[in-house]
């Protein structure tokens, strides 16, 4: 596992440790492990940072990197006598925007290289690092394109804002329409995938998300409501009155999107192969309360992952939507 120590990433560990594997974790060390990881210290990002996996065979390698694609280029590099198989967190923004709803893994993809350094964007950076991998590995890769994730350790707070929030009680503007369709993926399931797709031997690229409409933004904030146990009175306001007022989807009102090309994007995917490759995907219940129970465990504190902007509404913005 490279990596291993923070959201996805300790997903994958945890789960592959449960099913009893035995798992190796190169990271700089500066997380807890689960008991009986072995690790392996180094920073893929400096040089010589990769002395640590100079010996060593492994089954497979899990990656979630997404900055600089010449750090997965030189991992793989590095491990490809050496690993049966190079099994990559990769992203649906791969694909060239906008992707049509109901696209699948036959969309055409983004221009990148996997030479490329730092100042690449992201959608480049997932791309660039995938072809890299195809290039050490030929067809023992799998790139599992995950869309939204949600679940416990959540490092960007998507879901912990709303849970936060909600648990504070008192009115709270909810975007609507309530029936609007959400696709994401819990990152335990994604984990659980990504280790079966390994062990079945699987090739190949796979939206990893759940079905569209699994949920919606209704029943996603109504269990919040119900999980927090808060006396929070949603306000539900229609999309133009949200635009209006200058709110940001998706950053200052995490997960949602108004209708439009960015949403089809995001929440209307073709997972059928996935699904056809065993994905299974948990009651939404079930990532909302485990969500809630382990933010109580950080006394609500989401650990942020420093690439990534805060999100949520600020105090001022929410008191004049309301107000209006």
């Amino acid at each position: 596992m490279l990596g291993g120590s923070a959201f996805v990433g300790r997903a994958v560990t945890d789960a592959a440790s449960a099913r009893g594997w035995d798992v190796t974790v190169f990271n700089r060390g500066r997380h807890e492990l689960p008991v009986g990881v072995r690790s392996l210290v180094g920073d893929r990002t400096a040089e010589g940072g990769l002395a640590a996996l100079a010996d060593g065979e492994w089954d497979v390698v899990l990656d979630t990197w997404s900055a600089a694609p010449r750090v997965v280029r030189d991992s793989a590099d590095l491990l490809a006598g050496r690993v049966e198989r190079y099994v990559y967190i990769s992203s649906c923004s791969v694909y060239a925007y906008p992707t049509p709803a109901g696209s699948g893994e036959e969309a055409p993809l983004v221009e990148a290289s996997p030479d490329d350094g730092d100042d690449v964007a992201y959608a480049r950076a997932k791309r660039g690092a995938e072809i890299a991998i195809e290039q050490a590995f030929g067809d023992r890769y799998v790139h599992a394109r995950a869309g939204l994730i949600l679940g416990p350790r959540e490092n960007i707070g998507r879901l912990p804002w709303w849970l936060n929030r909600i648990a504070r009680g008192g009115p709270v503007p909810a975007p609507g329409p309530r029936e609007a369709r959400i696709q994401y993926i819990d990152a335990r399931d994604l984990a659980e995938w990504t280790l079966d797709a390994a062990e079945a031997g699987r090739s190949g690229a796979y939206n990893l998300i759940g079905p569209t409409g699994h949920t919606t933004m209704g029943e996603l904030l109504d269990l919040c409501v119900r999980v927090t146990g808060s006396d929070a009175e949603l306000r539900w306001l229609d999309p133009d009155t949200i635009l209006a007022a200058g709110i940001e989807p998706w950053l200052e009102l995490p997960i949602w999107l108004p209708a439009g090309e960015l949403y089809d994007s995001i929440h209307r995917r073709d997972v059928r192969k996935a699904l056809g490759a065993g994905l299974h995907v948990r009651p939404v219940e079930e990532t909302v309360a485990d969500t809630w129970a382990w933010l109580r465990s950080v006394n609500g504190v989401v650990p942020q992952r420093p690439d990534r902007p805060v999100v949520g509404l600020p105090a001022e913005k929410e008191a004049k939507l309301l107000a209006s």
